[in-house]
Formats: C-alpha cells, sequence, structure tokens
C-alpha cells in the first residue's frame, strides 16, 4: 500500500490535482474568477486521475445528504416561479465537488503542505491589504470589503478563515503555528473593520467552541476580550456591536420582516419552495409584508428560511441532514487531542459552528467563495483520516 501510495505521488495527474487545488485556495480571499478557475482545473485533473486509477473516489458520509440537497435543489428547479433562471443559479451545485476533489488532492504530503499553505498567503494577503486599505485610504465609518465585491463576502471568507487560524495556533506542533498566530491576529481585525454583526457573532461562537477544546477555563477569556473591544475599539465598531441588541435598529426590524415573509412563502410553497434563486421575485407582492426598502434586497438573510423558501421543507430537511452529520462526524475526531486529525478537525467544526451561526442573520451558504472554503476545511480531517487508513 505504502508503495501504491509513493507511485501516486509521483504521478503527475494527482501533482495537478493538487497544485490546482492551492492555486484555488490561494485565490480564495482575493478572487473569486481565479478561485473558480483553479477549481475547474482540479476538477478537470481529478477526472482524468480518476480515469487513469491514479486517485480513488473517496466520499466523507456527509457528503451524501449534501448530495441529496443537491439533487432536490434540481427537481425543484421544475417548479420554479422561473425555471429558467432556477437552472441557472443550480450550476452552482457543481462547486460541492470540491468535497472528493479535495479527498483526493490531500492523500499526498505535497498536496497537504501546498493546499494549507495556499490558504494561509490568501488570508495573509487579504488581511494585509484590508489593513492597508483601512489605514491610507478608507472614509470614516467605510465597511472594509478587501479584494471581495461586498463587505459580508469577505467578512464571511475571513470569519472560516480565523477558525482555522486559531485551531492551528493552539492545536499544531510545529513552527508554522506562529504564522497562524500571526495571520490570526491580522485577520480578526480585518474583520472588525468590516462592521459585520453576523460574521463577529460568528466568531464569538466558534472562538468559544476552540476556546473550550483547548482549555475549558480558557473560555473566561471570551467575556474579557468582548469587553475590551467595546471598551477599545473605535465608535462605529462600538455602535455596530452595540447594535445587536437594539429593537430599535432599523436593519434588526428588517431581519424580523424577512422572517416574518419567508414563513408566509414557506407556509405557501412548502414542498417545492418558489424555486432556486427567485424568492426575491415572490416577495414583491407586498401581501409578505415587506417595506419598499427590504424588497429591494435579494435574500431572506437567514440560510434556514431562505432555503426552505426558494427550495421546500425537505431540501431544507436534507441541508439540516448534512450540518448535522458533518458536525457530528467532525467531533468523533476530537476525541484524541494527540492526533495529527485534531488541529483539523477543530477548525472543522469551528468553521461549521461560525457558518451556522453567522447564516442565522445572512444567506451564507450562498456565496460561491464561502461554500468553497467551507467544504474544503470541513472535508479535509476526513481525507487525513483516510490517508490514515491506507
Amino acid at each position: 500500500m505504502e508503495l501504491l501510495n509513493n507511485q501516486r505521488e509521483k504521478s503527475s495527474w494527482p501533482t495537478l490535482l493538487a497544485l490546482s487545488l492551492a492555486g484555488c485556495l490561494l485565490f480564495s480571499l482575493v478572487s473569486i474568477t481565479l478561485m473558480e478557475s483553479f477549481l475547474g482545473l482540479a476538477f478537470l485533473f481529478w477526472l482524468v486521475a480518476l480515469f487513469r486509477r491514479e486517485t480513488e473516489l473517496a466520499l466523507p458520509g456527509f457528503f451524501w445528504p449534501l448530495l441529496v440537497y443537491a439533487v432536490l435543489s434540481i427537481i425543484v428547479c421544475f417548479f420554479s416561479v422561473n425555471p429558467a433562471v432556477s437552472f441557472k443559479d443550480a450550476r452552482e451545485l457543481l462547486l460541492y465537488l470540491v468535497v472528493p476533489i479535495t479527498m483526493s488532492a490531500v492523500l499526498s504530503r505535497r498536496g497537504r503542505s501546498w493546499t494549507t499553505f495556499a490558504l494561509l498567503a490568501s488570508g495573509l494577503l487579504s488581511s494585509l491589504y484590508s489593513l492597508g486599505y483601512f489605514i491610507f485610504k478608507s472614509q470614516p465609518g467605510e465597511r472594509i470589503q478587501g479584494f471581495m465585491g461586498h463587505y459580508m463576502t469577505q467578512a464571511g471568507l475571513l470569519l472560516l478563515f480565523i477558525c482555522a487560524a486559531l485551531s492551528f495556533l493552539l492545536f499544531l506542533r510545529d513552527r508554522t503555528r506562529w504564522l497562524w498566530g500571526i495571520a490570526f491576529i491580522m485577520a480578526a481585525a480585518s474583520l472588525a473593520l468590516t462592521l459585520t454583526r453576523s460574521a463577529w457573532i460568528g466568531l464569538v461562537v466558534a472562538g468559544a467552541f476552540i476556546l473550550f477544546l483547548y482549555r475549558p477555563k480558557a473560555l473566561l477569556l471570551v467575556p474579557a476580550v468582548i469587553a475590551l473591544f467595546l471598551l477599545a475599539s473605535p465608535q462605529p465598531m462600538k455602535r455596530r456591536a452595540l447594535s445587536i441588541f437594539s429593537l430599535h435598529n432599523y436593519v434588526n426590524k428588517q431581519r424580523i420582516e424577512y422572517l416574518k415573509a419567508g414563513w408566509k412563502i414557506i407556509r405557501e410553497f412548502p414542498l417545492h419552495g418558489t424555486g432556486p434563486d427567485t424568492v426575491d421575485m415572490v416577495f414583491q407582492n407586498p401581501k409578505y409584508g415587506l417595506s419598499e426598502v427590504s424588497r429591494q434586497n435579494v435574500h431572506l438573510h437567514n440560510n434556514l428560511i431562505q432555503i426552505a423558501a426558494e427550495r421546500g421543507v425537505p431540501t431544507l430537511l436534507a441541508w439540516i441532514s448534512f450540518i448535522v452529520w458533518a458536525f457530528y462526524s467532525l467531533l468523533k475526531r476530537l476525541r484524541n487531542k494527540g492526533s495529527p486529525v485534531f488541529p483539523h478537525a477543530a477548525a472543522a467544526a469551528a468553521a461549521l459552528l461560525a457558518l451556522f451561526t453567522a447564516g442565522l442573520f445572512e444567506y451564507n451558504f450562498a456565496d460561491s467563495e464561502i461554500a468553497v472554503l467551507f467544504l474544503y476545511l470541513i472535508s479535509v480531517p476526513f481525507a487525513l483520516l483516510k490517508k490514515a487508513e491506507q
């Protein structure tokens, strides 16, 4: 078996696969076009490697409910209020192939090293650019968006990256942990500059989870860090943070509007929803109770409500099954703190908690950049387990 693994590592196609996935991760926080281009190359090299039997089709257990979610998402397109729009949106389901691609690409030592350092470089580059922009070009109160087209996409990516950086800082046992520590500090500062409250809440939950894994007593740092943030942060950040608890904040009222409108849509289209990417067409009808300003948005700011409204309750149940299955599987990999899988499993479980928590206030699973990085992070621990079994 070891001889077979060595032969695979020397083969050109698995090497090209690993390099392409590394390129995808290198641009994951920098450019969606280049990220998807390298992912497309990785897909082609993965297919060739499969055909030549230089890699195997490996699927973690959580992929099956994710596959059911994808199949149901395609089926409901036939019942969409606008099938053309829904089928066009369904193309993004191909991004979920990053799961088996990752399972193959990181089996080799070089693949693991290349993809890990590519992600580190991407996070450092994005954070450095954001901090530089804030210092030299930003306007007072401007929400920093880094290389992304929107500050909320930037926040979602930084949130996932921070989960990996903090986990590797605390749990890795080599010198690279200090590079991850620097990346964690820079990314956390960059996330603060986005003024994105949903990502901040996700970070508190994920950070508390990682600290609990490290040392339960370290949870005492969470309220201390929050208090320090509120005391030392500039007024725009402080106002944004405190507005989370305000019942009079207009954006908070909007979130309630979206929840009510989403519930009405779900009751009207319970089985198949309105169709992928069509909810914003449907809630233009005044009967759903959205204000004129709220109707200008394109989604309902909540993963659960949005998925059920546009794809139906059965599809939502498949998505929830995927999340629960993945999280439970990762928790089982956290029983042995000395395992080399532990740092990656901790990062993956924290990223899942972060995405789910932030997704209660934002439809973040629809962002292709966020979905790719998230699926990569939660796939790596299972690839390492497969490597250990060979």
